[in-house]
């Protein structure tokens, strides 16, 4: 049986693949790839043939990336091959045709999206960014790994996760998250690389940063400002920032940078951590910074059903009421972390040990307990 072809049905049929073609959001830049210019055509040929009563359509969608080579094109065309496939009233059948847009035509994209930027876009007025800072009074008491378990439980809840490696020493967001991506460069303006639901920037990432780093004062500044301002980071529910151990440069600088920032701290529980994490907390003292809460981390180590307190015990909880009396707010205690091997196993691995191998949250105590901390930071 022939297909019949009504007149304007190829008309009707590229406006509604266009339109929702408009719903596909570029993962890097956040915007529509129709917005951002990259379909650039949309040829409908319908075949002689009916299927299950509906006329069988080929859809050819070109497409322009902004680079050649970019490392999310198949995530890209398989929304574009869902958004075609979804329209009800024919069997469309999806061609993709991809290439890249000329260097004018992405010096103009790249030039309008500065435009739209022009400075640290957390700091304008109506960012919905919640930013949180994680902190530690001293190193080794698993800080990096409490970021980098909650940035994923973040985004494993749905929310659009950003997270700075703003420990410009001892950076390993990249390692815990399995990413040896480098960011994108559209013209001088970078791309974060995305690793399991999180967007992630750090200076790990970039040539050289095997070697060491000497950076004090305003070029350490500077680096901050950077990864604030020259990468696009679209519009985040929630940025968190992995600050190296102490009171430092970098604490101030991110103060600075960052006045709407909150500060959570990381402590154990034995009192030579736990002293000095108030140290830490007390940074709010003299910067603009509210401390919303502390997080015990190896807290326990659960052995045939009992809970050994290796590192001591009730750090977390003095940590939290030595700052709510200096600060004269709550300062609660958020979460108690066990001492986990699966922690350090998973995090060589370059999987976050709260997520399934398939991203999800997964259904154990610990990824309970990040959610729990999760939830308590974006109810505060």
């Amino acid at each position: 049986m022939a297909a019949t072809n009504p007149a304007g049905m190829n008309d009707v049929i590229e406006r509604n693949v266009r339109s929702r073609l408009s719903r596909v959001i570029d993962p890097e830049l956040g915007k529509s790839i129709t917005d951002l210019g990259m379909i650039t055509g949309i040829d409908v040929m319908p075949r002689d043939v009916i299927d299950s009563g509906r006329s069988v359509v080929d859809v050819t969608v070109k497409v322009e990336l902004t680079v050649e080579g970019c490392p999310l094109t198949q995530t890209i065309i398989d929304k574009i091959n869902e958004a075609v496939t979804s329209y009800p009233a024919a069997t469309l059948i999806p061609h993709i045709d991809v290439g890249s847009m000329s260097q004018e035509k992405l010096t103009g994209l790249v030039n309008d999206l500065k435009a739209q930027r022009k400075e640290n876009p957390f700091t304008k007025p109506g960012s919905k960014t919640r930013i949180f800072t994680i902190a530690s009074g001293k190193g080794g008491v698993g800080k990096s790994s409490v970021t980098a378990n909650l940035a994923a439980t973040f985004a494993a809840l749905g929310y659009d996760t950003a997270a700075i490696d703003a420990d410009i020493y001892g950076f390993s967001l990249p390692a815990l998250f399995g990413t040896h991506d480098h960011p994108t460069n559209l013209k001088g303006m970078l791309m974060p690389v995305t690793a399991w639901g999180v967007k992630l920037i750090s200076i790990g990432m970039f040539a050289g940063a095997d070697r060491a780093i000497l950076w004090r004062g305003p070029r350490l500044q500077r680096s901050l400002e950077q990864f604030l301002s020259d990468v696009w980071w679209g519009e985040p529910d929630v940025l968190l920032l992995d600050l190296a151990p102490g009171t430092g440069d970098m604490a101030i600088s991110v103060a600075q940078a960052l006045p709407n920032a909150e500060l959570v701290v990381v402590t154990t529980p034995q009192p030579s951590a736990s002293d000095v994490a108030v140290r830490a907390g007390l940074v709010a003292l003299q910067v603009p910074m509210k401390v919303c809460g502390v997080i015990e981390n190896m807290s326990y180590y659960e052995h045939n059903g009992e809970k050994l307190c290796i590192f001591g015990e009730g750090g977390g909880q003095r940590v939290s009421e030595q700052l709510t009396a200096a600060l004269k707010y709550d300062v609660p205690l958020l979460g108690t972390l066990p001492l986990e091997p699966k922690v350090r196993i998973d995090g060589e691995a370059g999987r976050p040990v709260v997520l399934n191998e398939d991203g999800a949250l997964a259904d154990t105590p610990l990824a309970a307990e990040f959610r729990s901390i999760a939830q308590r930071l974006m109810e505060a």
